[in-house]
């Protein structure tokens, strides 16, 4: 479950229900509005550097978005550290609060007073935290970094860093394009099919009426015989429940993994979508941190 947050003059921020009673933890997830951003609408909580917006629009909705989640000291933000992500399984340990430019599409810290951001318009942002030896971690899961195990090699990754036990974490699974909304190919169920032997459960079908379709129906037809030609249907992928299933596999108890139940293609009032906006859209941070 999450909760919401919204404070005047600042950013409504959504937060893990299972992570607010760390005492030693910041993080959120950020929404779409009140923000400084001219584009996406007006008033956008922009994060991204995009080719449509204001670099300086963007920086001071960092800002803003870094002290209304709590990664400030005295008003001072702290250091954001964030990646260029490639949708990869590529996870970088963030040992300095200045680290050399960053690739790749996971984060891992065990350091006081830095910010690790993860950047999102439908992929889905995964925080872990070691409760026992205060580290944490933040991850981005499009279905290319999902079929690669990112989330699950994530935790592989802290366990070798810092000793962490699946036991000792709690997950969060922010905001992200859901089942009824991520149609995929062909291509993309083949490869969930050679990497997981649940994968059959990760999809549904679904049919979708063509009106052109329906009332020409002569213009569809093909040599194949009955039954297997083209139809009107579309596959569709959950790719918020393989991120579960990889943290399930590995040991991470169920009842501490906090998911978004809300869809960002769906409500592109609250989220930005680059699916639902055609790539014309911002960008929403997931944050995480530790306090001391």
């Amino acid at each position: 479950m999450m909760t919401m947050m919204t404070t005047a003059l600042k950013p409504t921020i959504l937060r893990a229900a299972n992570l607010e009673n760390i005492p030693w933890l910041v993080h959120g997830f950020s929404t779409r509005s009140n923000g400084t951003s001219k584009s996406y609408g007006g008033k956008s909580l922009n994060l991204g550097f995009t080719k449509e917006d204001a670099r300086e629009s963007v920086e001071t909705n960092r800002s803003f978005f870094l002290q209304a989640v709590g990664a400030a000291d005295r008003g001072k933000p702290w250091p954001l550290i964030s990646l260029r992500q490639i949708h990869s399984d590529v996870i970088h340990v963030v040992s300095s609060p200045k680290p050399a430019r960053l690739v790749g599409d996971g984060l891992i810290t065990n350091l006081p007073w830095v910010a690790l951001g993860i950047l999102t318009a439908d992929c889905f942002p995964v925080l872990l935290v070691d409760t026992r030896n205060k580290a944490v971690g933040a991850f981005h899961a499009g279905w290319r970094g999902t079929v690669q195990r990112i989330a699950e090699k994530g935790v592989g990754v802290m366990r070798r860093e810092y000793g962490t036990r699946p036991e000792d974490l709690r997950a969060a699974i922010g905001p992200g394009i859901h089942k009824c909304c991520y149609a995929i190919g062909e291509e993309v169920r083949s490869q969930f099919e050679s990497q997981f032997d649940y994968a059959g459960e990760l999809f549904h079908e679904q049919y979708s009426p063509d009106p052109i379709r329906e009332k020409y129906p002569l213009l569809f037809l093909n040599a194949r015989p009955p039954g297997h030609g083209d139809t009107a249907t579309r596959m569709y992928l959950d790719i918020m429940e393989a991120n579960q299933r990889q943290l399930l596999k590995v040991g991470v108890p169920e009842e501490q993994i906090s998911v978004l139940a809300q869809c960002t293609s769906c409500d592109t009032r609250k989220f930005f979508s680059h699916r639902a906006e055609r790539g014309q859209t911002g960008r929403m941070m997931a944050l995480i941190g530790i306090k001391s």
